[in-house]
């Protein structure tokens, strides 16, 4: 099938082409990072200290914003470290962000004139926009479990298989959804500076509503975070597979490329 009879996968492979560097230091930037935080775990893990019993003295909402249920086990200690704060809110955070400039840009920039001059509908736009960067989510969640499963191995430490490829098995339905979120409001403001620190600002506050919500009687609203969906630490150390929620942030993620397309479809691009 030919570019030209899917002008989605070109717009796709041309977005794709062009953040293969970014995405080459990306992944190589949260290798070491990741590298690193293991390192540590050795001198952690011998330290004459109650970790576990330390960690319950913290207010409930910071256990819940951190997915802490445990630190001193390698799982819980990589559950803590890297996955609830690097994982699951610095990359969510940063491909909302990267997604909300992404049709906003073009707009702003006028190479949206130029894309539409051809035989493009607005709607394989937004899917190519979207298609894009998916790219980057699969490469993270391919090399990541790998990185991090030989650190472990090199401090001297065992990990259940199973429970690492499901952390990040699981983590593409929230990445995704993260993406398609940031193309919605790249489509809703024309702004790209403003359309990425709404995307960004958007997904954080809606991490730390579901954070303060968790342990309240309003816990069921937090659902409306793509937060809520994914818990790291309970694959990690419970071994716990929420497929419904990854069920959830797919649906989400076709509701907001909808979202998107339609509001795109309508746009007035003229100025």
């Amino acid at each position: 099938m030919s570019d030209r009879a899917t002008p989605w996968l070109a717009i796709a492979r041309y977005d794709a082409a062009g953040r293969a560097r970014g995405t080459v230091v990306l992944t190589g930037l949260l290798s070491s990072f990741l590298l690193v935080f293991l390192a540590f775990f050795p001198s952690v893990a011998t330290a004459d200290v109650d970790l576990d019993a330390y960690v319950e003295a913290f207010p409930p909402a910071v256990r819940e914003a951190f997915g802490i249920i445990a630190i001193s086990s390698i799982e819980g200690f990589l559950a803590v470290e890297f996955y609830q704060f690097a994982w699951l809110l610095l990359v969510g955070l940063y491909l909302a962000y990267l997604a909300g400039g992404t049709i906003a840009g073009d707009i702003a920039s006028g190479r949206m004139d130029l894309t539409l001059s051809a035989p493009v509908a607005r709607r394989d736009v937004v899917i190519g926009r979207f298609l894009g960067l998916v790219p980057l989510v699969v490469l993270l969640n391919v090399v990541l479990p790998v990185v991090a499963y030989v650190g472990v191995v090199a401090v001297g430490e065992t990990i259940a298989v199973e429970r690492l490829a499901a952390v990040h098995a699981l983590a593409v339905p929230y990445h995704v959804a993260c993406v398609a979120a940031g193309i919605a409001v790249s489509t809703l403001l024309s702004r790209p500076g403003v359309a990425q620190r709404v995307a960004l600002g958007g997904l954080f506050a809606l991490f730390m509503f579901d954070s303060l919500v968790a342990s309240t009687d309003y816990a069921a609203a937090g659902n409306v975070s793509p937060t809520a969906h994914y818990d790291p630490s309970a694959v990690l150390v419970l071994g716990e597979y929420d497929l419904t929620g990854a069920a959830v942030l797919l649906a989400a993620t076709a509701v907001l490329l909808a979202i998107a397309i339609v509001r795109f479809r309508r746009a007035d691009l003229s100025g």
